[in-house]
């Protein structure tokens, strides 16, 4: 287990690069890294601002930077690393990407998947919460802070 949570930390230390990423472009400060045997095959933050596209979350950017890798549309034993729980549309191409695994740092209390009650993702997927939450949350806030 603990072998697990090193290689989680350090994975969503990645994603919080990505996040940072992000912030430099005046983006929201969301960031993902796929990894797959242990490699990291896709890196994306939010380009939402930057292609003027509502659907660019970092998910969505990391989900078809990872398939285009692998040279498939499927993400089976990979885990997508993500600073925010996934919205809705993000859980849902999860759910058509078939990955084995999320793992995400802070929760999202207003668009967040699990808000809608129901398991939205694929049957097989497992989701861990909470990896470096505090450090995922504080980028969040202190983006929106200086936005207000």
């Amino acid at each position: 287990m603990d072998l697990i949570s090193n290689a989680d930390e350090y994975f969503m230390k990645q994603a919080i690069l990505e996040a940072k990423n992000a912030l430099s472009k005046n983006e929201v400060p969301i960031g993902a890294v796929i990894v797959c045997n242990n490699s990291i095959i896709a890196r994306a933050h939010n380009l939402t601002e930057t292609l003027n596209d509502v659907t660019a979350h970092a998910e969505m950017q990391a989900f078809t930077s990872a398939t285009n890798n692998l040279g498939g549309k499927y993400l089976k034993n990979c885990t997508l690393y993500v600073t925010l729980e996934p919205c809705v549309m993000c859980a849902g191409a999860a759910f058509w990407t078939q990955i084995t695994r999320i793992v995400y740092g802070a929760e999202d209390k207003k668009r967040g998947f699990s808000k809608t009650g129901k398991n939205i993702l694929h049957p097989k997927t497992k989701v861990e919460k909470g990896v470096l939450q505090d450090e995922c949350s504080e980028l969040l806030k202190s983006f929106f802070r200086e936005k207000r």
